[in-house]
């Protein structure tokens, strides 16, 4: 209300109408000059002009007549209503506030009309009946039923007048005048909130005949209101009631709960809601269905989705893109690749024309296991099927062959996706970045990463961490360290494993203390080591031989909280064996197992690795035996180590005794354990059980590799067997290609039986297949030329080396100086005697 007009009107003379009667009949006759000289004073807001005696007259029962005089300016009435109470002291009639309330909804004075409401409710309480005095004076006002009664049932409503709501809305259906939405949906969430839901079930159909075609499902709405209060059971009680009177709800709606019940992860009311649908309607569509299934794949119940699969199939409704979509994306991510392709081809078989991205989703699980011939495959398949790809099926191709080391073919896959004219993503960048860093190729790496900047990506700090950790594996700590600090400088705050990066990198180095200052820096960004970083410290001071410092810093992180993992205790019992203090890897062993980790077969392998080094023969069976009987199970790295061990201890049929028991058993020895067996047999002289070991792997698995054949031929030129090594060679070059290693086991054998001529050609063979010397390589062959006198070709070759830039080692420095050395000393000896004279004249 108005206040300054109270005091504007404070001279004027004042009475009080207490005990006036508020229903006296009305003479228009008598105070018609009243009512036109009051309401031109409120016109003209100039109460000077007001006549007292003219106000004397004023009675409670004229008042409500002035609005009709102002209906051209409700805020004039305003005025007037104020002063009259406030000047007067004049309580108002009930026609009076439904007058002024009839004028301001003319005029859309929404705020002031709901004041002067809430003003009405105060004066006359809850319990006058307010429908009837609006009732009895609408006529007079002509105002818009519509707006009227939608402004009362929000006002009793909000007054928490629900009753007189309803009968408002009951009131407007008869009549048939039409109902607002908002003003509907305003009384249906008062009725939620004091739980009288059984008020809005007797409305129902009312409710739902006066909203038809305005776009609102009342009973979605009353669902939503329900799940927004937690009123989850009532909500299916509700459902259950609207079927049962016979209304027909929108299976559309019933879709919406359901799917809202999912994604606030109420799987477990999903579920009922489900059940209440399959029992008593509406009939559950695909759409039902797909949301049922997503919500049981994303919450990692696969056995529950098939199901609902097969009853959807059994009820005749035929899986969508979307439902095959789903559970083929849930299979892959479960790592049921069989069970996924099949309903994958069961999709494609169906007749749906499948989408980009259940492709994407095939040749992703594919990528994740490694698999990138099947990926290509399934994605010359969706090219046959006539589907484009997208960026996301690009950038998959290109992680799944950056993994695989197919790096170039990545690069081809960047450039289509230039060329189809799409924006390469920050993830194929990142792909493609760590392809390039993981092959050392650095320089491209960078120039990709610079292109990136230029296209406007932002890198975040995983992308940073590739660059990083590819500087650092190259051993460039300087510039991983300049890289690092510009990621910082651009406002990239650096995490746990970028410092973990920097400082194994750091540790491969050998330089520990630039280690420890990277270690340190850390505080300096609030960030806290984790098990990783005390694991690669300790595993970096072990590796310069300082166990004992290893040892003190791995129970200073004991003492500090964190708890070792295997990793870490692996880590210091194999710098423990390193030193050859097995006494302290075992100790840290049973340490291991009394803090309740578990060794896993790895930390065993080392152990037993390092007890047949040191020659502990029985220690290292006793370690298999506790394996074989309480686990874990040996792998077959363990049965190599054992199988070697042994041949090294020339205990070489316990060896074979083991590799019968390995082929008896379910394990599968692989091409190390064979090679092995044959080196030894090749080193006791004994061809013919190697051979017979290599001719079981050409009839069966496992093939035979490089060091199998270079171990044969070693063994046949040991034992002057000149003619199989070479067929064996001759063999090896039709089915393997061979390396320096093999070359020069060949050469070997011809130079210790004098044949300089064909080691010679065998060295030129591996250059021409583009093999690159050694030191041993270079050496074999300058020992064999000294081993003839021909030293011309030896120094040749030794200088030919230092070009090529591979420095001698001491055995070739002392081959050569000894030869040198025994060449002047013969051509003394053999000069004249008039030489000889001259010599020593000299």
């Amino acid at each position: 209300m108005i206040s300054s007009s109270s005091s504007s009107f404070s001279n004027v003379l004042f009475f009080t109408c207490r005990s006036l009667h508020f229903y006296l009949p009305y003479s228009p006759f008598s105070c018609k000059a009243l009512i036109h000289h009051i309401s031109n004073t409120c016109l003209q807001f100039k109460p000077k002009l007001l006549n007292s005696h003219f106000v004397s007259k004023l009675q409670p029962n004229h008042v409500h007549h002035i609005p009709l005089s102002l209906q051209s300016n409700p805020m004039s009435t305003l005025r007037f209503l104020d002063w009259s109470h406030n000047s007067l002291r004049l309580h108002h009639s009930p026609q009076s506030f439904c007058a002024l309330i009839h004028l301001l909804l003319r005029h859309r004075k929404l705020a002031p009309a709901s004041h002067l409401f809430d003003t009405m409710v105060r004066q006359f309480g809850t319990h006058f009946h307010l429908f009837a005095a609006f009732s009895e004076i609408s006529p007079n006002y002509a105002s818009d039923s519509s707006d009227l009664y939608s402004f009362l049932i929000e006002n009793f409503c909000r007054n928490g007048m629900l009753d007189s709501s309803i009968e408002t809305f009951i009131h407007m259906c008869k009549l048939g005048v039409p109902v607002s939405p908002y003003v509907l949906s305003r009384m249906l969430n008062f009725l939620v909130d004091s739980n009288r839901v059984h008020v809005i079930l007797d409305l129902y159909g009312e409710v739902c005949k006066a909203l038809r075609g305005q776009y609102f499902c009342v009973y979605e709405f009353v669902m939503v209101a329900l799940l927004n209060k937690s009123k989850v059971e009532t909500g299916l009680d509700f459902h259950s009631a609207v079927i049962e009177r016979g209304f027909v709800v929108d299976i559309v709606a019933c879709n919406k709960i359901l799917k809202r019940l999912c994604k606030e992860s109420q799987i477990g009311v999903g579920e009922d809601f489900f059940n209440v649908l399959i029992m008593g309607g509406p009939e559950p569509n695909v759409v039902t269905f797909s949301t049922m299934i997503n919500a049981y794949c994303k919450d990692g119940k696969l056995e529950e989705a098939i199901k609902l699969y097969k009853v959807m199939i059994e009820k005749g409704i035929s899986p969508d893109l979307v439902v095959y979509s789903i559970l083929v994306d849930g299979l892959f991510k479960a790592g049921k690749l069989e069970e996924g392709l099949r309903l994958f081809s069961e999709a494609l078989d169906s007749g749906i024309k499948l989408d980009v991205v259940i492709f994407s989703s095939v040749m992703d699980s594919y990528v994740r296991i490694g698999d990138l011939v099947k990926s290509v495959e399934v994605y010359r398949r969706m090219l046959k099927e006539g589907i484009s790809p997208n960026p996301v099926s690009y950038t998959i191709l290109i992680n799944g062959m950056c993994q695989d080391g197919k790096v170039m073919e990545a690069c081809g896959i960047f450039g289509q996706i230039v060329k189809c004219g799409f924006v390469p993503s920050i993830l194929t960048y990142s792909s493609l970045i760590d392809g390039m860093c993981k092959l050392g190729n650095l320089k491209d790496a960078f120039y990709l990463y610079k292109s990136m900047i230029k296209t406007g990506y932002e890198p975040d700090i995983i992308l940073y961490g590739v660059l990083v950790n590819g500087l650092c594996k190259e051993g460039l700590m300087g510039d991983a360290l300049r890289f690092f600090f510009q990621a910082v400088y651009r406002g990239v705050k650096p995490n746990i494993y970028t410092f973990n990066m920097l400082i194994d990198g750091f540790c491969r180095l050998k330089r520990l203390s630039d280690a420890v200052n990277v270690f340190i820096q850390m505080g300096v960004y609030n960030i806290k080591p984790d098990m990783v970083t005390y694991t690669v410290i300790i595993k970096g001071i072990s590796e310069v031989g300082r166990l004992k410092d290893a040892l003190v810093f791995f129970f200073q992180s004991l003492k500090k909280g964190f708890l070792p993992d295997v990793v870490t205790y692996c880590t210091l019992i194999d710098g423990c064996c390193k030193q050859k203090h097995v006494y302290f890897g075992l100790r840290i062993l049973d340490m291991m197992r009394r803090n309740g980790v578990s060794p896993d077969i790895a930390v065993y392998n080392v152990l037993i690795n390092m007890l047949f080094k040191e020659s502990y023969l029985e220690a290292a069976q006793e370690l298999f035996e506790q394996l074989t009987e309480s686990g874990p199970e040996p792998d077959i790295v363990t049965y190599n180590t054992m199988i070697c061990g042994y041949c090294s201890l020339r205990r070489l049929d316990a060896a074979v005794q083991l590799f019968q028991k390995l082929i008896q058993g379910q394990g599968k020895p692989n091409a190390i354990t064979c090679t092995i067996l044959i080196d030894a047999f090749c080193k006791e002289g004994n061809m013919d059980d190697a051979m017979l070991m290599f001719d079981k792997m050409l009839e069966k698995d496992p093939d035979p590799n490089l060091v199998t054949y270079s171990c044969l031929i070693d063994g046949y030129f040991k034992s002057e067997n000149m003619k199989s090594a070479f067929d064996l060679h001759e063999e090896m070059l039709k089915n393997i290609s061979p390396n320096i290693v093999s070359y020069s086991i060949l050469m070997d054998g011809l130079c210790k039986r004098g044949l300089t001529e064909k080691a010679s050609l065998a060295f030129h063979c591996a250059i021409e297949r583009g093999l690159v010397p050694d030191v041993i390589a270079y050496g074999i062959l300058i020992r064999g030329y000294c081993k003839v006198g021909r030293m011309a070709e030896a120094l040749i070759l030794y200088g030919r080396m230092l070009i090529s830039g591979i420095m001698p080692d001491a055995v070739i420095q002392r081959t050569i100086t000894e030869h040198i050395l025994e060449a002047d000393q013969w051509k003394y000896s053999t000069a004249q005697p008039h030489d000889r004279q001259i010599r020593s004249v000299l």
